[in-house]
């Protein structure tokens, strides 16, 4: 049998902050006091009172931290505070008494020492309220870093998910490009394919240069962009027409990783590459305040003028793909718009915030 692992330590709040916490216990005492203001030695007395409970919060914060520590049971460490704090209590009778002797004030003709046990309202009621305040302060601490933790927890998953999203975008195209440079050499194009496989090994070199990123800069994107839309002209050719509609001063905005591409690779895979004619692919992105833009349109596929041997209802990976990574990086932030043209032509709008990257 293994051994039982230890509990994990739990949180505990600076010792300062219970005996800062606990000083308007004894501002009541203070105000309890005024009215004894004058009144033969009930000034002397309260003042002994108030000390005394600012010296007995410092063993109380230390008493009440060891239970807490070692995750005392919630009666026992009530039967524990409560008796503690009632001998602290009739400790103050006693000094009370022994003040008396010393300053020479004599003791009450009716003094007896079971007096000593009774009349604990003031003192002791102050002590508990501290132990009261002390316990909220400590639970609160440990409130504050449980939600810490479920948080960093929270971001871990979140980080792996997004891993998981993006990786899942390697292997789909590269089966697309491998299978489209399969094609060229099997229709004797073997300079295309050369030329092909060196513009997938670009696009591996920077999509690996890109480490573990979720965010890059939209320059960044842009130049991914163009390297993938270089292999798909080799592919295409003249059929391929691309223009690009980039706002002025948003190169530095940060967009997530890989977000135009797979976009990109829909757009050309179930419209312009189902075509006879050419057809043309347009990449917007603008800025409107503190929202930025994308939109990737492409011309349609007229009926009259389809591949037939071409088969357009293939899984849309890459569109599922940036649809769950836009949810997970900006919840409740973000817009996804995709709709038919009346030319038959297609388009998908994002809506990102703008956030312009720290660094170059």
């Amino acid at each position: 049998m293994s051994p039982a692992l230890d509990p994990e330590p739990r949180t505990m709040p600076p010792f300062w902050l219970p005996l800062l916490a606990g000083l308007p216990v004894g501002l009541c005492l203070v105000v309890m006091a005024l009215p004894e203001l004058g009144h033969g030695h009930g000034t002397a007395y309260r003042v002994l009172y108030l000390v005394a409970y600012l010296l007995w919060t410092v063993p109380l914060t230390a008493l009440q931290r060891a239970l807490w520590h070692r995750r005392a049971a919630l009666w026992a460490t009530a039967v524990i505070l409560l008796s503690v704090t009632y001998a602290m209590s009739v400790a103050n009778n006693v000094l009370g008494v022994a003040m008396a002797v010393v300053a020479g004030w004599g003791l009450s003709p009716n003094f007896a020492w079971s007096r000593m046990f009774g009349g604990l309202e003031g003192c002791w009621l102050a002590l508990i309220a501290f132990c009261a305040i002390h316990a909220v302060v400590a639970y609160y601490a440990e409130l504050k870093q449980e939600q810490a933790r479920r948080l960093q927890a929270t971001s871990l998953a979140l980080d792996a998910e997004l891993r998981a999203l993006r990786y899942q975008l390697h292997p789909h195209f590269l089966f697309n490009t491998l299978n489209a440079i399969s094609s060229l050499v099997t229709d004797g194009r073997s300079r295309e394919a050369t030329h092909m496989l060196a513009r997938l090994g670009e696009f591996l070199r920077a999509t690996l240069d890109g480490g573990d990123r979720h965010e890059v800069t939209l320059a960044e994107e842009l130049a991914l962009t163009e390297t993938y839309l270089a292999i798909e002209k080799v592919r295409l050719g003249d059929k391929l027409r691309v223009h690009w509609q980039i706002g002025p001063e948003i190169l530095r905005a940060q967009v997530p990783y890989l977000v135009l591409q797979p976009l990109v690779e829909n757009a050309i895979r179930h419209g312009i590459a189902l075509r006879r004619d050419p057809g043309a692919l347009e990449i917007m992105v603008s800025r409107d305040g503190d929202r930025l833009h994308l939109c990737v349109r492409n011309d349609g596929v007229p009926t009259t003028t389809a591949n037939d041997d071409v088969a357009p209802g293939s899984p849309r990976v890459g569109m599922r793909n940036v649809t769950e990574r836009l949810s997970m990086l900006y919840p409740g932030a973000h817009a996804i718009a995709a709709k038919g043209r009346d030319d038959g032509g297609y388009e998908i709008h994002l809506e990102l915030p703008f956030r312009e990257a720290t660094t170059p």
